[in-house]
């Protein structure tokens, strides 16, 4: 069983700057590469959509999704291999599981990798040789509702696919481009970052171990500084789809491979990042291996 993971991917300018962040996510590579997947589904921040779609094109490329940074950055490239055939996959998982707002899943043949998916790509695949297959985040559905999906797309997990969802834990660009810009690297973080990842990361082990998933889909109205953390919260949610797939299908949900054997392990998860770059944006980075307890949201 391949593990699920949450990115936190910061700005663009990661990929030339790398910061503390940047030999934490080759060293992460490395050990992905190790496990050999058979391909890559990425949610990310940067395409959401009112409904759900999947890229099937048969190659990728890396779309420069963003404006006003060096030119440097415009040149880099990710032609990684795509994968028509999982994102048909992904498809079936998600329309059969029934989860409301989430019913149609549309096969995109044209969208390329936005920088969210391509980013922590080149640091984890940098030879652009395994397939990557991009689903698009709807930023309508609550939490719960992502968790849902996620739990839909966790058979994919025990069929060679590593989930990835990829944001930012906490995201206020408003902060970042503020009339005095904060160092990228270095600075100190403000102290409702603090606050807010100490409570994120509290609900998340309470819903590894139990299962259940109702407070930490409640984090807008009960985690301290929310609003402030995510003024939106597109950067977050790809978190929810990604727990959701390691927590596992629930009881019921279709798309369970049928007669598969129970987890080896519980879920449990590794804080492999917690840099905070700007002093605003969170860099944490978890990894979810086992599977967890099969409770409703």
């Amino acid at each position: 069983m391949l593990p699920a993971l949450y990115v936190s991917h910061g700005s663009p300018m990661l990929a030339i700057e790398p910061g503390p962040v940047g030999p934490a996510f080759d060293a992460l590579g490395a050990r992905l590469r190790a496990l050999r997947p058979r391909a890559v589904l990425v949610i990310s921040a940067h395409w959401i959509y009112s409904t759900l779609a999947v890229t099937a094109a048969e190659r990728q490329q890396a779309w420069h999704d963003f404006g006003g940074f060096p030119q440097q950055l415009y040149a880099l490239r990710y032609d990684a291999p795509g994968s028509p055939a999982l994102a048909g996959r992904v498809k079936a998982l998600v329309e059969a599981a029934g989860i409301p707002g989430a019913g149609f899943v549309a096969l995109d043949e044209a969208r390329p990798l936005d920088h969210g998916a391509w980013l922590p790509m080149r640091y984890f695949f940098p030879d652009a040789d395994v397939p990557v297959v991009q689903l698009a985040l709807n930023p309508y559905l609550d939490p719960a509702v992502q968790i849902e999906i996620g739990r839909a797309l966790a058979p994919l997990r025990d069929e060679g696919v590593l989930v990835v969802g990829s944001g930012s834990f906490t995201h206020n660009l408003r902060e970042v481009f503020g009339e005095e810009r904060p160092v990228q690297h270095g600075g100190a973080a403000e102290p409702y970052v603090e606050a807010f990842r100490g409570w994120m990361v509290d609900a998340l082990d309470e819903a590894l171990r139990t299962g259940e998933t109702a407070r930490i889909s409640r984090y807008r109205s009960e985690a301290p500084h929310a609003r402030r953390a995510h003024p939106t919260d597109e950067h977050l949610l790809p978190f929810f789809v990604a727990l959701g797939a390691a927590l596992g299908p629930a009881t019921g949900t279709a798309g369970r491979t049928a007669g598969a054997p129970a987890p080896a392990r519980p879920a449990e998860v590794a804080r492999e990042t917690d840099a905070v770059t700007y002093g605003v944006l969170a860099m944490d980075t978890f990894v979810f291996e086992g599977m967890g307890a099969a409770a409703a949201a």
